[in-house]
């Protein structure tokens, strides 16, 4: 006898959210109706099954069975799969956007702190995907709404979305082939050296599954940051410095991570600055704006690339959102109102 199930047509064919239906074989009879449910569906977890039972979006012969209830052969098992949450993660939301820069094939934005680039585990909606989609519902037709490189929801700065296909492969070529330049600008604890490349693998922290750190692990992946000094300030009992970093892979956290791994953390950095020593808040004059930062000063101010359809190199700057502006006038730094020439 066959081990595959029968699956059934459902009697309503015009029905949106038409049932599955499955007829228990002999290869199933006497399992959990969940575990039977796990076997007959390889792609979904256990896990959900186990909601949607609870959901009352499974029946087994039109009654709601418990997870553990067992199945026998000639048993039909309905299921109506609930939406999952994030089935709405994908939705339109209507959001002021930046735009730098628009025309048939990219879209360049500069993202705000604060905003979530892509929906995940507890943000499912009002990041910048769903203003995207808003902002040009054709987008939908491309893979993560065009979305090709991401920024740390806390990271503010420069973005390219592409709006067509033939636009993204282009793209992620491009990244793939380190040709696209993304400059950040970063404030960090201490005088910094003049110049430096940090060339570290990155992978995650064992003891924290949010953090990365610089690693030998096998699961390591390579990661190389480089950095000039811009300018060194005295701010209370310490000193901050300016820094341009540029990136020649796209590691999460990577230069959070490459930088604090050289004792240079970012001012505000949730993660990779708490313990840190440095001065109590009102130990001098600049000390009280960068002690309260909320959030990683880091800034990528300037992103260059090829255009997917003319073929021209574009290049585009922004200078730091005004939370950034506001504290790096505070500890002393100079005017960042436009680019800063510091890589040959």
């Amino acid at each position: 006898m066959s081990h595959a199930p029968i699956v059934e047509e459902p009697d309503d064919a015009d029905a949106s959210e038409p049932p599955q239906r499955f007829a228990v074989t002999s290869a199933y009879s006497g399992l959990r109706v969940d575990k039977a449910l796990a076997l007959l569906l390889p792609d979904v977890s256990r896990s959900r099954i186990q909601q949607w039972i609870e959901a009352d979006a499974i029946r087994v012969n039109g009654i709601s069975p418990r997870a553990r209830d067992a199945v026998i052969e000639g048993d039909v098992i309905e299921l109506t799969p609930p939406p999952a949450i994030d089935a709405l993660a994908f939705e339109p939301e209507t959001m002021a956007l930046d735009i730098v820069h628009e025309d048939d094939a990219i879209i360049v934005v500069d993202k705000p702190p604060g905003l979530v680039v892509h929906p995940g585990a507890g943000n499912w909606s009002g990041t910048l995907l769903n203003g995207l989609l808003a902002h040009d519902a054709a987008l939908a037709r491309v893979p993560r709404a065009g979305i090709v490189h991401r920024l740390d929801a806390d990271t503010s700065g420069l973005m390219v979305v592409a709006r067509t296909i033939a636009s993204h492969t282009e793209l992620v070529r491009q990244l793939q082939a380190r040709s696209v330049l993304r400059e950040y600008w970063a404030i960090v604890v201490g005088a910094a050296p003049l110049a430096g490349a940090i060339d570290a693998p990155i992978g995650r922290d064992p003891r924290n599954p949010v953090k990365f750190k610089v690693s030998q692990a096998p699961s390591a992946k390579e990661a190389r940051t480089n950095f000039r000094r811009i300018e060194c300030v005295d701010a209370g009992r310490v000193q901050l410095s300016w820094l341009a970093c540029r990136l020649e892979t796209g590691r999460t956290h990577q230069i959070r991570v490459h930088l604090e791994s050289i004792g240079h953390p970012l001012i505000g950095d949730p993660l990779y600055r708490r313990g840190r020593p440095g001065p109590a808040a009102g130990a001098g004059q600049g000390d009280a704006a960068w002690v309260r930062f909320p959030r990683q000063a880091l800034h990528a101010c300037r992103l260059s690339l090829t255009h997917p359809s003319s073929g021209e190199r574009m290049v585009w700057f922004r200078p730091p959102p005004p939370d950034m502006r506001r504290l790096m006038r505070a500890a002393g730094f100079a005017a960042c109102d436009r680019p800063r020439e510091v890589f040959d």
